[in-house]
């Protein structure tokens, strides 16, 4: 991959076949995960009948999906009391009104990746638009990734060849990379 270029409103790069695989793999997965979600949430005829959707009320129980989709609320900042059930009641109330918006922006971003990003390889011509979509794409596979690989501040830079984190570490690196630079092709040369 070479680092990303912005010619006027347009955001460009290059993918080999690997990369663009690798990149389109990953973006299924965490989109099939979230779809998965969205195709769980309770049906209720009320929001049948106003169109206003409701989601689940309780926080995913697995660790990709509950980083992904995080409470909405909480009330009590102190970590080691319970949470009464207001605060339950207010965080289920909150996840349900909001979930479903979340999951249609999350599994939107990912549509555009997988629309944009040539499953052979080559090159990638993005508006600016589409740039964000990208973004918010690849931080949601870095935090999936990063949430599997327990990625931590004092988490090495490089693994031992034997842990077979290794190479899942190295894929988590080049997204960073190509997070970074897209960012900064997205930024206004007085932001530099």
């Amino acid at each position: 991959m070479i680092p990303w270029e912005r010619a006027g409103d347009t955001v460009m790069t290059k993918l080999d076949r690997r990369e663009a695989t690798v990149l389109r793999g990953l973006i299924t997965q965490i989109d099939g995960m979230l779809r998965q979600r969205q195709d769980e949430a309770p049906r209720d005829e009320l929001a049948e009948l106003t169109g206003i959707r409701t989601g689940a009320t309780t926080a995913p129980e697995d660790p990709i999906l509950a980083r992904l989709l995080p409470d909405f609320h909480r009330l009590d900042s102190d970590e080691s009391a319970e949470p009464g059930k207001a605060e339950r009641d207010s965080a289920a109330a909150l996840r349900s009104l909001h979930e479903p918006e979340l999951l249609d922006l999350k599994t939107g971003v990912a549509g555009v990746v997988l629309d944009t990003c040539p499953p052979n390889g080559g090159t990638v011509k993005l508006s600016l638009e589409q740039a964000d979509a990208w973004l918010s794409a690849v931080n949601d596979v870095r935090l999936a990734l990063g949430t599997t690989l327990n990625v931590s501040e004092e988490m090495p830079d490089e693994l031992p060849d034997d842990d077979p984190r290794s190479p899942h570490l190295g894929v988590y690196q080049w997204l960073t990379w190509m997070q970074e630079h897209l960012v900064l092709a997205l930024s206004p040369d007085d932001d530099l």
